[in-house]
């Protein structure tokens, strides 16, 4: 047995869910089964299947301690069909919703009033789904209860689906049908190995989203097992994964994959790539961590540590003067995580595009760079910021119109006529509204924050506040900036 084979052997050891708790899962599917099946039956409401889905379903790829059911109902999308004929998209997605709305209130929710079954409360993604806790003298977990289409394979890749779910019944099947059970042990392993990156699924620290379930057991599907994945990492930035077979050229044709990072296209869906809101950054992340892997195999590169709090070295960073932390609360827990999330990637590129060029397109204060990190528990959200210059000059030479262009020139001369001539150009010095970038981004965030959040600080990060303000520049600082600059200056801290 190689170095390699033993290590997953130990790991999995850990992470493989025991027979108690798959036993679990089953009998609270069954209990939700029953109650749904009775209410429908006393209500007339019409349904195609009902079964688990997700790791914890039909696939049978869940971690140990992974409790949480997803749990799908299918509806005859031929009973709904003439009331749709004739609606644009955007029209049929808002029947859909009421449609879903009125089943799930009438229907799901009415059912699971047990003791029980706790709280079922209304959630909204594309369409409502339920969510409800489970709780007994033994165990509590979380259960989503989603209504989808029940289409035909067929259907789906001709016309593609109708609901953003409908797909996932099919993604089940795929991942039962073509993984072998060593193969869906890969798939924990791989799962195990993004979380200890903390680069898995929409709260991953590093980049905006990281891998996902669906994700990881594609890449052993294609790759046949971990180690070759793992070998092959490297190379998955370049090398599209299509079960269609299709060219890279003949991919990057479609508008909405020209500029995805990473290509794995979904079995079910040749439209679709699953690997379209994995953040590069992510990817880089965990390459860096498998290379090191395989040059140095240790267990410990599976083991989920908690992120630690940055601390400026006694040595000296050189980094200290460059990173800026902007530490927010969230004061509306009704809004989603990742709708805060994708406020705050939006501020940050505001900021980057707004602070690297003053509005005349001169340099400002040049290289920004940053990550957003949150525990939504808490409702802290923060956003690390490096900035390569962060003091600049009072003023700037301005660029105007080339000497030669006569007519622009002469009014370019006219407007500013202390002018100077330089390289074929004509130049005039600016005064700048900033010339220290703390100040400009206190400036720009009070103008641009969503109004749903409430400033902390913003600080140098020597000056951070908080324990995850602490973290969220410890991820850009050694998880996120080794990998886009030069590597000697952004080594990593022991």
């Amino acid at each position: 047995m190689s170095n390699f084979e033993q290590i997953y052997k130990n790991v999995l050891k850990d992470i493989v869910p025991t027979i108690n708790e798959i036993s679990t899962i089953n009998h609270v599917v069954h209990k939700i089964k029953i109650l749904l099946e009775k209410r429908a039956r006393e209500e007339d409401f019409q349904y195609t299947t009902m079964e688990p889905q997700g790791s914890t379903g039909i696939k049978q790829t869940q971690l140990r301690n992974d409790f949480d059911i997803d749990f799908f109902i299918g509806l005859n999308f031929n009973e709904f069909k003439p009331k749709y004929e004739g609606l644009s998209k955007n029209q049929r997605k808002k029947v859909t919703k009421k449609d879903f709305l009125f089943l799930c209130n009438e229907w799901i929710i009415k059912a699971l009033y047990t003791e029980e079954f706790k709280n079922p409360n209304l959630l909204y993604a594309e369409h409502p789904y339920v969510k409800v806790d489970y709780i007994s003298d033994k165990i509590a977990l979380k259960i989503d209860l989603v209504l989808y289409f029940d289409l035909t394979l067929e259907y789906i890749k001709k016309y593609g689906p109708i609901t953003a779910v409908d797909r996932s019944p099919w993604h089940g099947r795929f991942v039962r049908d073509n993984l072998t059970e060593v193969q869906k042990n890969d798939v924990r392993l791989l799962k195990q190995f993004f979380k200890s990156c903390h680069c898995y699924g929409d709260k991953s620290a590093v980049g905006k989203a990281g891998f996902i379930g669906y994700s990881a057991e594609l890449l052993i599907y294609h790759y046949e097992n971990l180690q070759n994945l793992f070998t092959n990492f490297k190379n998955l930035i370049r090398t599209p994964l299509d079960y269609y077979n299709r060219s890279i050229k003949e991919i990057r044709r479609k508008p909405h994959m020209r500029d995805d990072a990473l290509i794995i296209i979904d079995p079910i869906d040749q439209n679709r790539n699953v690997a379209a809101a994995i953040s590069e950054r992510s990817y880089r992340y965990c390459n860096y961590q498998i290379q090191e892997f395989l040059k140095n195999p240790k267990e410990d590169i599976f083991k989920i540590a908690e992120i630690p709090e940055y601390k400026e070295l006694k040595n000296g960073d050189t980094l200290n003067n460059n990173l800026f932390i902007i530490e927010l609360i969230n004061l509306n827990q009704e809004i989603h995580y990742t709708v805060n999330r994708d406020k705050l990637y939006s501020l940050g590129d505001n900021i980057k595009s707004n602070g690297e060029i003053e509005p005349s397109h001169a340099k400002r204060f040049e290289k920004i760079e940053f990550e957003v990190y949150f525990e939504d528990d808490s409702e802290e959200y923060n956003m690390a910021i490096f900035c390569s210059n962060p003091t600049i000059s009072k003023s700037y030479l301005r660029k105007g119109p080339p000497i030669k262009e006569i007519s622009h020139a002469n009014k370019f001369k006219v407007k500013n006529p202390n002018y100077i001539e330089k390289k074929g150009y004509l130049w005039i010095e600016t005064t700048r509204d900033y010339t220290e970038f703390i100040d400009f981004l206190k400036n720009f965030v009070a103008l641009k924050l969503p109004d749903n959040f409430e400033i902390r600080n913003i600080s140098k990060s020597a000056n951070a506040t908080t324990i995850s303000s602490k973290k969220a520049i410890y991820v850009l600082r050694n998880m996120v900036l080794p990998f886009y600059y030069e590597r000697e200056r952004f080594s990593h801290e022991s």
